[in-house]
């Protein structure tokens, strides 16, 4: 799916998600991605079961900070296990689970409003 084109700079924006990756900043990501506006790591996650804090370390260890964490849950939206909520809210992350479309739309404008985002994004395809 093609997102529409925005601009932020040197920033990784999402221009395409689908057939198992995602298109940011012109490179193709295939599977899972986590996703800051400096650097786009691959996500070993197939599911919101695989999510851990192990599976969250870079977010945790992100300077600076993260503010607003997003998770694409996939092709729709679930939710995250309490526990796992409640940890990344100790960190001082608001946290919002969506589906994956709606993340990767999310996080383009938050990321045009230079907020402090990350995002973990669940491949679909």
């Amino acid at each position: 799916m093609e997102l529409t084109p925005l601009s932020a700079g040197d920033s990784q924006i999402i221009h395409s998600y689908g057939d198992g990756g995602f298109r940011i900043s012109g490179i193709r990501y295939e599977g899972s991605v986590l996703l800051f506006p400096s650097q786009t790591l691959a996500w070993p996650v197939q599911s919101i079961e695989d999510i851990t804090l192990e599976s969250l370390a870079e977010l945790l260890k992100a300077q600076p900070k993260v503010e607003i964490f997003l998770l694409g849950t996939g092709r729709r939206m679930l939710p995250l296990a309490a526990a796992l909520r409640r940890s990344l809210r100790d960190a001082g992350m608001s946290v919002d689970a969506m589906d994956t479309g709606a993340a990767c739309r999310t996080y383009n404008v938050l990321l045009v409003e230079r907020r402090r985002v990350a995002a973990a994004l669940i491949a679909v395809d």
